[in-house]
Formats: C-alpha cells, sequence, structure tokens
C-alpha cells in the first residue's frame, strides 16, 4: 500500500434489492476524513437476480453455499466491469458488505452471501467481507455496521440517518456513538409499489395520493420492536412474519398503504431526530413526500446532501470499514451492536 494513500473499492447490496453500488475511493491514511469517491456507479440487478435473491431466504444449506458462490463470481465480475468501464488500476483492495439474506443476531445468526474467495480470485486483488459474523459471535447484533464512519468520518453532524431497506440512526450519547435501526423504509414501500408495475415511488407521489388508514397505523406504531431499547436491528425475517401480515389484514388500496406507512416511518424517525443538524442519505432520500413528513412530525429542517453521497454513503462506509479492518483497528463498536468488546471485523481473502 501506498504509504499516505490507500486506494479501494467498496460494494454493498441492500436489503431493498435496487443493485449493487461501487466506489472508487481514495483515503488520506493520516486524516481520513480527507478522502474522494474518484468514481461511483449502481449496477442495477437482471429480474432473474432479484428473483434469486429474494427467495434465497427458503434455501437449504446447500443452495445457500451454491448461491454464495455463485453470487460471489457474480460480484467479482461486476467489479472487473467497473474497473475496466473507469479504467482503474490501482487498487489496494476490495471491501465488499455481500447481500444479507439472514439476519437473526438473537439465535447467533447472520449471513451475507457473495464468496470473497471468488470475488478475490475473479478479481485477483486482496478482498475484506462478512463484516458482521464476528459481531455476532461476540454476542452483538452484528448491525448497524455504518457508525463508526460517521463516528471518524462524520461527527460535525449530530445525527447520522440512513433511509435505505430500513431506517437506521446513529449519534453521540453520553460521549459514546449509539446506533440502532429505527424501523423499516423501502423494503415495505418497494414490495407495494412493485404491485403496481413500479420499482420504487418516485417522490412519493403515488404514497401522497393515499388515504391514511388511521387503525393501521395504531397497530404499526404498537410492533413489539419498537418497546425494545437498543442495540436492535431489523432484517427481512421480521419484516415477513410482523409487518407484511398486518399490513395486509388492514389494508389492500396500494396508496393506502404507501400513505399510513410513510406516516409511520415519519412518526417512529421523529421519536429519535430533534435536530436540525442530520446527515441523510440512502434511496429514502428522494423521497420527497417522506422527507416532509419527517420534517413535520420532527419539526425540523432538512438539508440533503448532494446525490453521489446520498447513493453511495454505506458503500463508502464499507469501503472504510475494509481500511480499518487491514489496519487491524477497531471497526465494530460495542456501544452500537451490543457486543462483548470493541473489535475489528472482516475476512480477508488473497487471490
Amino acid at each position: 500500500m501506498n504509504k499516505d494513500y490507500v486506494f479501494v473499492i467498496g460494494l454493498m447490496s441492500g436489503t431493498s434489492l435496487d443493485g449493487i453500488d461501487l466506489v472508487y475511493v481514495k483515503f488520506d491514511k493520516n486524516d481520513y476524513r480527507n478522502f474522494e469517491i474518484i468514481e461511483a456507479e449502481t449496477v442495477s440487478y437482471s429480474s432473474k437476480w432479484k428473483k434469486t435473491l429474494q427467495k434465497a431466504i427458503e434455501y437449504s444449506g446447500e443452495e445457500l453455499k451454491r448461491l454464495d458462490n455463485e453470487y460471489g463470481c457474480f460480484l467479482g465480475e461486476t467489479i472487473n466491469n467497473f474497473t475496466a468501464s473507469h479504467k482503474i488500476n490501482k487498487i489496494d483492495f476490495i471491501a465488499s458488505h455481500g447481500h444479507t439474506i439472514l439476519h437473526q443476531p438473537k439465535k447467533g445468526i447472520t449471513l451475507q452471501i457473495g464468496s470473497g474467495k471468488e470475488i478475490a480470485k475473479i478479481t485477483n486483488t486482496k478482498v475484506v467481507c462478512d463484516f458482521r459474523t464476528q459481531d455476532v459471535k461476540l454476542g452483538g447484533q452484528g448491525a448497524p455496521l455504518v457508525p463508526v464512519g460517521d463516528e471518524l468520518l462524520f461527527s460535525n453532524y449530530d445525527y447520522c440517518l440512513n433511509l435505505g431497506g430500513f431506517s437506521n440512526v446513529s449519534f453521540k450519547k453520553v460521549g459514546k456513538r449509539v446506533a440502532f435501526d429505527i424501523c423499516p423504509v423501502n423494503i415495505v414501500l418497494n414490495h407495494y409499489v412493485a404491485q403496481l408495475g413500479f420499482q420504487f415511488d418516485d417522490k412519493g407521489q403515488i404514497a401522497s395520493k393515499g388515504t391514511l388508514n388511521q387503525k393501521l397505523l395504531d397497530e404499526l406504531n404498537r410492533l413489539e420492536f419498537y418497546k425494545k431499547i437498543p442495540p436492535k436491528s431489523l432484517g427481512l425475517e421480521w419484516v415477513q412474519d410482523h409487518v407484511f401480515p398486518l399490513i395486509d389484514r388492514f389494508e389492500t388500496n396500494i396508496p393506502s398503504i404507501l400513505r399510513t406507512f410513510v406516516e409511520h416511518i415519519a412518526i417512529q424517525i421523529s421519536k429519535i431526530i430533534d435536530s436540525n443538524s442530520i446527515l441523510i442519505t440512502g434511496g429514502g432520500a428522494f423521497n420527497s413526500f417522506l422527507i416532509s413528513k419527517i420534517q413535520a412530525k420532527a419539526k425540523i429542517k432538512i438539508t440533503l446532501p448532494n446525490k453521489q453521497f446520498i447513493d453511495f454513503k454505506e458503500a463508502l462506509i464499507f469501503a472504510f470499514l475494509g481500511v480499518l479492518r487491514v489496519d487491524n483497528q477497531v471497526n465494530c463498536l460495542s456501544s452500537v451492536t451490543g457486543a462483548l468488546k470493541d473489535h475489528s471485523s472482516g475476512v480477508v481473502f488473497c487471490p
């Protein structure tokens, strides 16, 4: 590695299945806050990959092992295409989050597929991956992991809020960084808008035309998860078990489902956020209707960062987690995940 700078490709696939986010980042090792996103791109999933990843939660152990290798090969090829199209020739390593299939930390289970061994072989580059397993083994939630980046790169904000498949927040409390999942966002909104033939609700226009279902809203706000104290995290299984059945019992009109769920998201977030100093990223930031509802409920003024930053902050931070892991520095905070101790997590594969 260069003495002063490290060049990393970070990649992230979120639960909302928007695609694979890739970033090529230059970090100043003397001051990590001096970073530059040199290239960034989102590679959409084919309908075949989307269906496969949606169904993978039902796969057997053997099927998941095979999928782990196949998806690792796919990620490796995707990275090679990214480096070729952007003429990238200096890479110290790749940091890959993979794609979460199972996340049940109470049972000691978390699974992000995308074999690091296959990625390293196909790209002929060192790979850091599997960032969550060690934390779960240490009694933690294995999530969220982004707050280390919030702490070291974006501490000038009171709150860092991500609106992706789930909303999660990170902030300082009594001198320690705390973070947790707040509620589902795009994993629910995209599920229902897909039934109308759309990938997402552009700017929340469909939701804005729906009717608020007060009974459904009350039931959503009463879900047991919201009574738990952090650390706490959410997964697709929880949504399938608790959220979808509840919605389907109380409402069938899609615009009204979207309208009610946007209200639910805004209410849950407003219970946490009480400052204008907030960094909002993730696909939900482009949902103008949702942002307006969060502002109204939390009584704050939201200023959004540029589009590149909204889209690629998570991939950027996984690149950064890789930097910390390669240097054997802490990249998992026990104050955030509830693990027995702070630690440096991630498995390294060499080609």
